[in-house]
């Protein structure tokens, strides 16, 4: 039972990344699934949800129109697309597959976002 994050990496202000979560040994359709990121020095934060029905989604006010999350169930995978990256957006992003009490987390992937 694992989430599995990748697509981080270095990016110059105003540019784009798509963070890929995949999940395994688990129904992943059934679970609703989150990015959060923690900043350095920082709380982690709620980023973007995905229900397991209906293509419901929610992002935080610090990300909407630029971060879309998306879900592929054929695939077990959540994506998070980001555009207009901003210096304030360099954290360790992390997926979150949710239902009830059951919660599993990724283990992260770097996002740095510098000139």
């Amino acid at each position: 039972v694992q989430l599995v994050e990748s697509g981080g990496g270095l990016v110059q202000p105003g540019g784009s990344l798509r963070l890929s979560c995949v999940g395994s040994g688990f129904r992943f359709s059934h679970f609703h699934m989150s990015w959060y990121r923690q900043a350095p020095g920082k709380e982690r934060e709620w980023v973007a949800s995905i229900m397991s029905v209906g293509n419901v989604r929610k992002h935080a006010d610090s990300v909407q129109g630029r971060f879309t999350i998306s879900r592929d169930n054929a695939k077990n995978t959540v994506y998070l697309q980001m555009i207009s990256l901003k210096v304030e957006d360099t954290a360790v992003y992390y997926c979150k597959a949710h239902l009830q009490e059951s919660e599993l987390w990724g283990q992260g992937t770097q996002v740095i976002v510098s000139s």
